[in-house]
């Protein structure tokens, strides 16, 4: 949870500042849109397996880079 406290002195604006870079920072809002609605198990695995996918291709494609 972020959490913010005011500064003595310090403007509203300031201050919100601050607390939506902490949001941002903790990735609140992106767990938000994730659990916005129900993810079957089946639908997990498969954006899981995704993604691995996708990290697997851009490293082996820096490595080819790095070679030549």
């Amino acid at each position: 949870m972020a959490r913010v406290y005011i500064d003595q002195g310090e403007s509203f604006e300031g201050a919100l500042k601050r607390f939506k870079k902490a949001v941002q920072e903790d990735r609140i809002l992106s767990e938000v849109r994730r659990r916005r609605y129900f993810e079957k198990p089946s639908q997990l695995r498969k954006r899981e397996k995704a993604a691995k996918r996708r990290k697997s291709r851009r490293t082996t494609m820096k490595d080819l880079q790095r070679k030549y």
